[in-house]
């Protein structure tokens, strides 16, 4: 199959895994979120959504403008990346977390890295399918989520009620369109929120062991539900917000194996829609919120200076966009995430050139000067960190997890076949 050459074509350009090459940091920081498309964000244009946080983030470091997922949700995304094998590989690969400790390192997690099931996981404070081996020691965080006091919408019905009773909850059919405005102000009993308190006393630990880590900080939001506290939701009044249109005959040339995220809220109202809408952008500038209480504590703590500091998302979203909600399509909106790399000593900026997220792990073990396995299947993106207009692959593959789709982006164009 044409994806099959692809795996094996894929970090052609660099050669291979790499020997290990001169250190340039003694910390890697890699905070992730959830279900976040770059688009919404302000360091990719947005200028509706608030994100200073993570605006100074990008500031400080290489914005990728065209970083794709590898899988088109949370499973399989983060296996992927946190393996450096493509979904479909057959091969057996140390995670990076496992790798690491053999030289030294001390891993840990906090909140969402590998899959975990929302709104169960941090509901219940369970690991959902994490990788226990990967870390040193790994914490989760529990939130009422769906039942968090406030004003509950289920926005696909014009449900406005501040009743637990009848919420829609985990394995709900309608859970993906609720937003909850929460009555606690600065979100304290929420799990980003906790996810952001453990990590900053993880990175004090950390300072005062002095022993070189791989912290991973997994935010939650803006996967549904859409929960923050109320005065997020104040800075997106409905009448401010912009819909995507619909264009007629979007989906004439999208087989039916590729349209299986239609859902019945495309004849929502143009308000349903707006809030929609409205839930995401407050979700996403209260995860902001939290990356920033993290990057401050990286500064205070002087650790910034020698830690490279990466932000991702699992993979992007569709809010209405084309006709489609949620994720699992070929779509830009959906493959495409943002990546964010900030390394210490080396120039900030932004670059064009492809990079997948399976290139994070060699990114890692690049910049820290380690020797990167051979089951890698990524490739090193110091090049461009080094020279925005470096080229270090030639494609971006995704691949659609129902019968054997795939996603190609190449500089100039973009083919979709959904198998």
């Amino acid at each position: 199959m044409a994806w099959c050459l692809l795996l094996a074509a894929g970090p052609a350009l660099a050669g291979g895994p790499e020997s290990a090459a001169p250190p340039r940091a003694k910390n890697i920081l890699l905070i992730m979120s959830d279900d976040l498309k770059a688009s919404v964000l302000g360091a990719y244009g947005n200028r509706v959504c608030q994100t200073p946080n993570l605006d100074r983030l990008a500031a400080a470091g290489m914005v990728f403008e065209r970083a794709y997922c590898q899988g088109l949700a949370c499973v399989p995304s983060r296996p992927s990346m946190l393996r450096s094998i493509y979904p479909r590989s057959k091969r057996t690969a140390l995670t990076i977390g496992e790798h690491l400790q053999r030289y030294g390192w001390h891993t840990a997690r906090v909140g969402k890295i590998f899959h975990m099931g929302v709104p169960d996981d941090p509901k219940n404070g369970t690991s959902g399918a994490d990788v226990p081996e990967c870390w040193t020691e790994f914490h989760n965080t529990k939130s009422p989520e769906t039942f968090t006091p406030g004003l509950y919408r289920l926005m696909i019905d014009g449900i406005a009620t501040r009743q637990m009773e009848g919420r829609q909850g985990a394995k709900t059919p309608l859970r993906p369109f609720v937003s909850v405005e929460g009555d606690v102000e600065d979100g304290s009993d929420q799990s980003d929120y906790k996810v952001a308190a453990k990590a900053i006393e993880l990175l004090n630990e950390r300072k005062a062991e002095g022993q070189p880590f791989f912290l991973g900080v997994g935010f939650f939001r803006p996967h549904y539900p859409m929960v923050a506290p109320k005065k997020f939701f104040d800075m997106y009044p409905l009448a401010e917000i912009e819909i995507p249109p619909q264009v007629e005959g979007d989906l004439d040339d999208i087989p039916e194996a590729g349209r299986s995220r239609i859902r019945p809220e495309m004849d929502a109202s143009e308000e349903q829609r707006k809030r929609m809408w409205q839930g995401y952008y407050a979700s996403v500038t209260f995860m902001d919120e939290q990356v920033g209480r993290v990057l401050d504590e990286l500064d205070r703590l002087g650790l910034r200076e020698s830690t490279a500091v990466i932000f991702t998302s699992d993979h992007g979203y569709h809010l209405g966009e084309h006709g489609f909600w949620q994720k699992m399509n070929l779509h830009e909106e959906v493959a495409r995430v943002p990546l964010m790399v900030s390394v210490p000593g080396m120039q900030p900026g932004r670059t064009a050139s492809l990079a997948e997220l399976v290139d994070f792990y060699p990114t890692c073990t690049d910049l820290l000067g380690l020797p990167t396995p051979p089951s890698v299947q990524g490739t090193s993106l110091v090049p461009i960190l080094e020279n925005p207009g470096a080229i270090v692959r030639e494609t971006a593959l995704s691949l659609y997890e129902r019968g054997h789709g795939f996603g190609i982006r190449a500089a100039d164009w973009h083919y979709m076949n959904y198998g």
